[in-house]
């Protein structure tokens, strides 16, 4: 069977990215198409696939890519499908699906969000752009959004990574999905739980508007409390200056990332997620999170006030630095009562081999029933 994969673009290795890993372990021979591969920067992960690239991928646009959101429509259009395809999957949060498809191909969209930038997380992006840019900023946004809804019908079947998603895509796109959620590493659960010394919090992601890294920011310069951010974006400079000498930016960390993330009180996650996997790679190592009560988390994080110690983490209700502190403290008061051991089999229920399996029984149901019709 000839596969194609469309992923948005291929520069930091993130969630996304994880899942395209995961699917070409079910394909391998897959075709990869995307509009921007930055290989010194991901990394060795796609080496001995085919990847091609459309015409916005040049040193130039590539270092900007997340500022071309105008010319996204043009690259998607840009990538000519190489073969005659039998299945195509597109890994959707940008203009995957957008594709042009030549023949008859199966098509089936995983979706990690519909693009944030036009669905529902507008007024967040436009608020990180320069006032002065803003109504242009405005006007491209609601184009692609245009644009997003005329690529719809390309798409046979829609999966979503949650039933956050799910219930977006309904909304946005007036379609059904089936909910696969995103596979987090067997590796990770290879290893037994090491000892915990609780020396500081951790922040660990995106460094990028929606994230709400700000809040950590404001909240751990009014304490002593140690607090270190693992991760790069578009805010990190703006944060680093802000920050007082308690709280430590220090990159991607890939050789010193587990150590650090073993030795942390708990994980704060302040944004509104799609699903996210950071929370689950962190609970895999016995570590609670401190989440924000809306989005993805919902679906990941077990708060349980009554018995902590059947809990993954504690909640807070709204993107305050108030509700904040106040989940710190109520997590502070139970933090000896949280189970190492619970929280990494609750993650346990997200591993890789569930995904696996549950997006090849899919795909493998829609395959015969497309050679049947």
């Amino acid at each position: 069977m000839k596969v194609a994969i469309i992923h948005y673009w291929l520069i930091t290795r993130r969630g996304g990215e994880k899942v395209l890993e995961s699917i070409l372990k079910l394909y391998p021979q897959a075709d990869i198409y995307t509009l921007f591969y930055d290989k010194e920067r991901y990394g060795p992960y796609l080496d001995g696939h085919n990847v091609f690239t459309s015409v916005l991928d040049i040193p130039f646009f590539r270092k900007r890519w997340q500022k071309l959101f105008p010319l996204y429509p043009i690259g998607i259009n840009s990538l000519k499908l190489q073969d005659d395809y039998d299945l195509v999957i597109s890994s959707e949060s940008g203009p995957a699906k957008g594709v042009k498809i030549n023949n008859n191909a199966l098509h089936i969209c995983y979706v990690h969000s519909p693009m944030r930038y036009c669905w529902g997380f507008t007024k967040q992006y436009l608020d990180a752009i320069p006032i002065v840019f803003r109504p242009l900023a405005s006007y491209f946004f609601r184009r692609l959004k245009k644009w997003d809804l005329t690529t719809v019908a390309n798409v046979d079947y829609y999966i979503a990574n949650s039933m956050n998603v799910a219930g977006r895509v309904r909304e946005y796109y007036k379609r059904d999905s089936v909910v696969i959620y995103p596979p987090i590493a067997t590796t990770l659960f290879d290893r037994g739980l090491q000892k915990n010394n609780k020396e500081y919090y951790l922040s660990f992601g995106a460094i990028t508007p929606y994230k709400r890294i700000d809040l950590l920011v404001e909240l751990f310069n009014k304490s002593s409390k140690k607090l270190i951010v693992i991760g790069e974006g578009s805010e990190l400079n703006k944060l680093k200056k802000q920050a007082n000498s308690n709280i430590s930016f220090v990159g991607f960390l890939e050789e010193q990332l587990e150590e650090t993330i073993q030795n942390a009180r708990a994980l704060i996650f302040p944004g509104e997620e799609d699903f996210g996997m950071i929370p689950l790679e962190v609970m895999s190592f016995g570590i609670p999170v401190v989440a924000y009560k809306k989005g993805g988390a919902l679906e990941t994080v077990i708060e349980n006030r009554n018995k902590p110690e059947q809990s993954s983490g504690v909640f807070f209700e709204s993107q305050t630095v108030e509700a904040l502190e106040k989940a710190l403290l109520d997590f502070e008061r139970n933090e000896d009562q949280f189970d190492p051991n619970w929280i990494r089999n609750h993650a346990k229920n997200f591993e890789e081999s569930r995904f696996l399996l549950s997006f090849k029984q899919f795909i493998d149901k829609r395959i015969d029933r497309n050679n049947e019709a």
